[in-house]
C-alpha cells in the first residue's frame, strides 16, 4: 500500500467537543480530513504531518488548491512531521 505525506493546512472547531483537521499533499491537489473529539486530541496530539494511504485521499476543490499548497509548504518549512501543532 502506497502512502503520501500530507501536511496540516486547516483546523476547524465546530463545537466544544469536535475538531476537524485537514491535511493536504504538498501540491494542494489532495486532502485527508479527520474529525476528533477534544478528548481524543488530548490523548493523541495533532502532528504537523501524517502519512495517508493513497486510497484515503480526496481531491481538493479547485478554489482551495492554491491555499492548501501554500499552507502545506508553510507547515513543512516550520515543522518536522512529528512536531505537535
Amino acid at each position: 500500500m502506497s502512502e503520501t505525506r500530507c501536511w496540516l493546512v486547516e483546523r476547524d472547531y465546530w463545537d466544544k467537543n469536535l475538531v476537524t483537521l485537514v491535511y493536504a499533499t504538498p501540491d494542494g491537489e489532495y486532502q485527508h480530513t479527520q474529525q476528533r473529539s477534544t478528548q481524543m486530541l488530548r490523548q493523541k496530539p495533532t502532528t504537523a504531518a501524517v502519512d495517508v494511504a493513497e486510497e484515503d485521499l480526496e481531491p481538493v476543490p479547485d478554489e482551495d488548491r492554491e491555499r492548501y499548497a501554500t499552507e502545506a509548504a508553510r507547515t513543512a518549512e516550520r515543522h518536522d512531521p512529528d512536531d505537535e501543532v
